[in-house]
């Protein structure tokens, strides 16, 4: 059984729970993070979500995402999940934090996620888990936000809120 860690909104731990509980009944806020990768050209990387995900599958997101195990620094974890998810390992460091709560229509479940933002880059073809990852794509600045803008519900709710604050910080080219 795969356990999140519960967190206050100031990211300090109150406790553990099985992950599909704490995405059920409205949500439960848990530590999290989401890693952006770009190429050496500015390039970001997208990863399209397998079908078989049980919140969410099939939209468009940033190149990995997941949750630290309990007693795992989310240092640790970014790495971890890279290799797990993408099959690649490159340099990255934090970004930024944010809370947001969202809700899958089709599941029922909510993320309430205090997530964590780590960037880097990456120019090797990543070698996706099939269970996790459908399809990559990269895409410009410029494709993105004007993708973003066309077809917002291509993405995950996280991807969107998580643009948005990579741009207001100058982050989204690299």
């Amino acid at each position: 059984m795969e356990e999140v860690i519960l967190v206050d909104e100031q990211d300090r731990e109150i406790g553990t729970c099985e992950k599909l509980r704490a995405h059920q009944d409205g949500g439960r806020l848990h530590r999290a993070f989401s890693i952006f990768l770009f190429d050496s050209e500015g390039r970001m990387w997208l990863q399209q979500r397998a079908a078989g995900k049980y919140h969410f599958p099939d939209l468009w997101t940033n190149a990995c995402c997941s949750h630290p195990r309990p007693g795992e620094p989310v240092a640790a974890a970014v790495k971890r999940r890279l290799r797990e998810e993408l099959g690649c390992e490159t340099a990255l460091e934090p970004a930024f934090d944010f809370v947001y709560r969202a809700s899958d229509p089709a599941s029922g479940l909510t993320e309430h996620e205090f997530d964590h933002v780590w960037i880097g880059t990456l120019d090797a073809e990543p070698d996706p888990d099939p269970e996790e990852v459908q399809a990559l794509e990269r895409q410009t600045r410029e494709e993105l936000l004007a993708d973003l803008e066309a077809r917002p519900g291509r993405y995950t709710p996280w991807f969107r809120i998580a643009v948005g604050q990579l741009e207001a910080r100058g982050l989204l080219s690299r």
